[in-house]
């Protein structure tokens, strides 16, 4: 997928985990984000980028011999919405659409990834496109076209890209996600036993 970017968030300081940065306790073996980015580019994204901030040196080292390129953000206590703009700020000039990853989503799945960027080429590049699960609700990764980021490189603050999305709601494509497993992130202890387990729910 030449035209798609992906930015990998991978920034912030896992307040809610605890003393462990979150994405980088062991999933299968493998570091949490390393699982994320292993997804991410499992699914033939081009330009991959991971925003880093909280523990960048470590976050890299997880990364080690992964075609993963970076972007620091030095403003990362501000929350999530400055690193979604470092990394929308660092793509190639010809990406056509960029999907905003959190680090944090142990099942996310290169198909899930697949079905996103084949509902965004059906809207002729023009649709945000995020899954949902089954009660309709939004969930992540989200798929932003380039006419958006402009907009996306204004963020600031710790609510991300939802002010954003709401506000464009008439240009949103909704695809569903039947396993909700794949959708759920980690933001607890409690949320990372229930990954490592066989079946993954909370």
């Amino acid at each position: 997928m030449r035209a798609l970017g992906a930015i990998v968030l991978a920034a912030g300081p896992s307040e809610r985990f605890g003393t462990e940065n979150k994405l980088l306790v062991d999933i299968g073996g493998d570091a949490l984000i390393r699982v994320v980015v292993g997804a991410v580019i499992g699914a033939g994204i081009a330009d991959v980028v991971a925003v880093t901030g909280c523990d960048e040196e470590r976050i890299a080292a997880a990364l080690e011999g992964l075609p993963v390129r970076y972007a620091r953000n030095a403003t990362w206590r501000s929350g999530m919405g400055t690193s979604i703009a470092a990394g929308i700020a660092a793509l190639g000039k010809d990406t056509e659409g960029a999907f905003v990853v959190p680090g944090d989503m142990p099942r996310l799945t290169s198909d899930l990834l697949l079905r996103l960027a084949a509902a965004f080429e059906g809207s002729r590049r023009q649709a945000i496109v995020f899954p949902v699960n089954a009660a309709g609700e939004q969930r992540n990764p989200v798929l932003w076209p380039k006419r958006f980021f402009p907009e996306l490189m204004t963020l600031s603050g710790p609510k991300g890209a939802k002010a954003l999305l709401e506000a464009r709601s008439d240009k949103c494509l909704a695809v569903s996600v039947e396993d909700p497993a794949i959708l759920e992130d980690i933001d607890t202890q409690e949320d990372l036993q229930a990954a490592r387990s066989p079946m993954g729910s909370k």
